[in-house]
């Protein structure tokens, strides 16, 4: 005996359509996690480039030596002060230079990127500053007096006076690339809803009245 096949009613619920991937079912496969490294890699090599510019163009404070004592030349400058503003505009540039740099060699982005990304920009703000004070005037001032002379101003050392700016490479880095993503990354097409993927009236109610009944038992 064959089984009755009963068609479905029009007034079945739509079936729900096929669930689509989201963030906790993507895998983070090999060549992501090399990507990722390779933008941490460079860009932290590139904090070499901001040591440098910061010891050439950060505004330089003077002191002065009596022979006994070593004294502020102007104890009013805002040298100190611009090395910090310096490397804070310094930084957030090459943030934002480094952010469009990764967008624009991976445009799909991927949280393996801005992971690179946020250590590598944290890694290379570290290097400038480290450099920046080496490549800088002496921290020694006893001997940079003596060798000044009495009465003779000499460059003082590089100073962050606010360690926050260390910051402002990674903030802007990944803001900036969390923004590019947003706006112009590639993204899947979205699902049609219930009402529009459900196909209304079934194709049953129009079927074809020569077309052979479905054989009952």
């Amino acid at each position: 005996m064959t089984e009755a096949v009963t068609p479905p009613s029009p007034f079945d619920p739509p079936s729900p359509p096929p669930r689509k991937a989201g963030w906790g079912d993507a895998a983070v496969t090999p060549a992501d996690v090399r990507d990722g490294a390779a933008v941490a890699l460079v860009v932290g090599v590139a904090g070499v480039l901001l040591g440098l510019l910061w010891a050439w163009l950060a505004p330089r404070a003077q002191y002065v030596s009596n022979g006994e004592a070593v004294f502020l030349r102007n104890s009013e400058s805002e040298a100190r002060i611009g090395a910090d503003g310096t490397f804070f505009l310094l930084a957030a540039a090459l943030g934002v230079l480094s952010a469009v740099g990764v967008f624009l060699w991976r445009r799909a982005g991927g949280v393996t990127l801005v992971i690179g990304l946020a250590v590598g920009s944290c890694f290379a703000a570290l290097v400038g500053w480290r450099l920046g004070l080496w490549l800088g005037p002496s921290a020694d001032l006893v001997t940079a007096a003596r060798q000044a002379g009495k009465g003779v101003p000499f460059d003082a050392p590089l100073q962050l006076l606010a360690h926050g700016v260390l910051l402002a490479w990674p903030m802007a880095a990944v803001l900036v690339h969390l923004g590019l993503t947003a706006l112009w990354s590639p993204h899947d097409p979205e699902p049609l809803p219930e009402w529009a993927a459900a196909q209304y009236p079934p194709p049953h109610v129009h079927a074809d009245p020569a077309a052979p009944e479905p054989p009952r038992g």
